[in-house]
């Protein structure tokens, strides 16, 4: 029986100063908008999301007629959307108050009549978690996940139903479709790693096999796109056989393959230019990603001339016109063109007040016992130690880069330091740092955790007496797990749709990331039981010391809700009481929703601030 728990409060404010409560809910509700993506014969018509409505939803925008509509209105909002060549109608995937299990649906572009629902755009298919989409001319390939496993399916426009043309328990997804629709790749992990996925192709035909490709243990291989040109057979691919995430063309009729020698550090990843000559590859190091131009042809790298910052979303359109979005810690992501004659200006600019800026991070290099740790820190105004907030991103696989964050800035703003740690496990940083947490996750992060931890404090940057850990989704994992490993170091831990009880989760998470836990642990709960009960915040719940918030959503897929009630019901039964609080909300991993968002930040820094003075 779940126990009744302490709701954390939500202030009114967080700052007896108009100007400085105008500002930081400003930059949470001024209206941000995705880069727009097009229709590949109709690039006029195309497609974004935003949170024009209060709620991120998606919007269809007519170029030629420079009209705006949004096509959904949903209570936990929607942010996925594609569009197929002709533009005809408009798809978006339709699930239950943020559990992201459903099916995608279609409806005319310029919009249905009054009261009519979009109809099923897949006939046939099963609802499921989404696995890659590929629309084409002539047919679409779509993959769904379930708890049986992963299904691919081909529907022929015009034909009743899809067919599953592809099927296995193991984590699989849609990769490219080529031009001429005869060629479906596809990743899957079938030998048991969908950390380390291999590639196939199918004929589009009867889906039969044309190739496959795999590198082995420990190496990805990635399908990225295929060549946009009728007849040309080569996919692009991403490989890491050097340790970090390379381009290299393949040739699947062929069987020839192309690594492609580019001399960035960091990792790449590339999409074709229209006229397949050359690629557009983002190359990511240290917290920043740029653009560049290779030619295929001459093998030759340039840099493309963006405006300041970090380069987020990026397309070419017919033409060469590459549009792009970018931020920087101090300055609120823009929507920008980048012309071929070399100019460079705002494509779209939202409507009303902007995102009022912030300040600048810093970075700083500590050395740890897998090597150097990335750190990025946004500091107050005023002479430290400071109260200090260690912020750690979720994922595990993803990174906190040089780009703009309403919530960092929010804690900036509350007076507290911000520690941003890309910790082993993150990407960016070559694969053995990113896999470097394999059969040891959640206690080899907060190794280097600690290590930042002592430097921060040795600096003269955060107040011992005064630090939070704080993170969603791995993030919050991760606090949850220094509360219980770390209790001397954190004057509080917030988690936020945290991994709380980890054989729970793995009961009750979606197959995908049964599938990535059973890779990153080297097996089930059932085969390697240790490592998942040494890995859990509940195993550690007896020796949790600060005070927790727990921020947790009803129909989150991910982090599921009882795994989380379990760890609650763990706290309230400690014979030593510890002070924790929690705040529930009706979505899923996450909210969409700006007021839910601003209550979330506020509840954070409301709470931080009650706890460590």
């Amino acid at each position: 029986m779940t126990s009744q728990h302490p709701v954390a409060a939500v202030p009114e404010r967080l700052f007896d100063d108009d100007e400085w409560e105008r500002r930081w809910r400003a930059r949470f509700t001024a209206t941000r908008m995705s880069r727009p993506d097009w229709a590949r014969d109709a690039p006029d018509r195309s497609v974004y999301t935003s949170n024009a409505s209060g709620t991120t939803e998606v919007y269809a925008w007519d170029r030629a007629t420079g009209l705006h509509r949004q096509v959904t209105s949903r209570c936990s909002g929607t942010h996925s959307a594609e569009l197929p060549p002709d533009g005809s109608t408009l798809w978006w995937f339709d699930d239950t108050d943020g559990d992201e299990f459903g099916r995608w649906v279609a409806e005319p572009f310029g919009g249905l009549p009054t009261g009519a629902r979009p109809n099923a755009a897949v006939p046939g298919v099963e609802d499921g978690y989404p696995a890659g989409l590929e629309i084409g001319r002539t047919l679409t390939a779509v993959g769904t996940s379930t708890d049986d496993g992963s299904r691919i399916w081909l529907h022929r426009h015009g034909a009743a139903e899809a067919v599953a043309v592809y099927e296995h328990p193991e984590d699989a997804g849609v990769g490219a479709l080529s031009e001429d629709e005869t060629l479906l790749a596809i990743s899957h992990s079938e030998h048991g790693d969908s950390r380390h996925p291999a590639v196939r192709v199918l004929r589009t035909t009867d889906g039969s096999t044309l190739a496959e490709k795999s590198d082995g243990p420990g190496r990805g291989l990635v399908p990225v796109a295929f060549a946009p040109v009728a007849g040309d057979p080569r996919l692009l691919l991403l490989h890491e056989r050097r340790g970090r995430e390379e381009l290299m063309l393949w040739d699947v009729v062929a069987d020839r393959e192309i690594e492609l020698a580019i001399e960035l550090p960091g990792d790449l990843f590339a999409d074709f230019y229209p006229d397949a000559a050359a690629l557009l590859v983002w190359h990511t190091h240290a917290a920043r990603t740029r653009l560049h131009r290779y030619d295929l042809t001459t093998g030759g790298l340039t840099e493309l001339d963006t405006a300041p910052g970090c380069i987020g979303s990026a397309r070419v359109r017919p033409g060469g016109t590459v549009e792009y979005t970018c931020s920087s810690a101090a300055r609120p992501p823009s929507i920008r063109a980048l012309h071929p004659d070399g100019g460079d200006r705002e494509l779209l600019v939202p409507p009303g007040e902007p995102a009022p800026e912030s300040v600048p991070v810093e970075d700083a290099w500590v050395n740890g016992a897998g090597g150097p740790i990335h750190v990025l820190i946004a500091r107050p105004a005023g002479e430290g130690p400071h109260p200090a907030v260690f912020s750690l991103h979720g994922g595990p696989h993803a990174a906190d880069e040089d780009r703009f964050s309403p919530t960092r800035a929010a804690w900036v703003d509350a007076g507290f330091a911000v520690v941003e740690i890309n910790y082993r496990g993150s990407t960016g940083y070559g694969s053995p740092w990113r896999d470097a947490i394999e059969g040891r996750p959640g206690l080899t992060e907060l190794e280097d955790v600690a290590v930042v931890h002592d430097w921060a404090v040795a600096i003269g940057l955060a107040d011992p007496e005064q630090t939070v850990v704080e993170g969603w989704s791995w993030g919050g994992f991760l606090a949850l797990l220094a509360a219980g490993t770390q209790p001397a170091r954190w004057a509080a831990a917030i988690a936020g749709v945290p991994v709380a009880d980890y054989l729970a989760a793995y009961a009750d998470e979606m197959e995908q990331l049964r599938a990535f836990d059973r890779a990153l642990f080297g097996g089930s709960p059932e085969q390697v039981p240790e490592t998942y009960r040494t890995a859990s915040p509940l195993t550690y719940v007896a020796d949790v010391r600060a005070p927790i918030l727990v921020l947790a959503g009803e129909n989150d897929p991910r982090c599921p809700i009882r795994q989380i009630d379990n760890y609650l019901d763990a706290l309230a039964a400690l014979p030593e009481p510890v002070h924790y609080e929690v705040s529930r909300f009706d979505a899923g991993h996450g909210s969409l929703v700006v007021e839910q968002t601003l209550r979330h930040v506020a509840t954070e820094i409301d709470f931080a601030r009650r706890v460590v003075g």
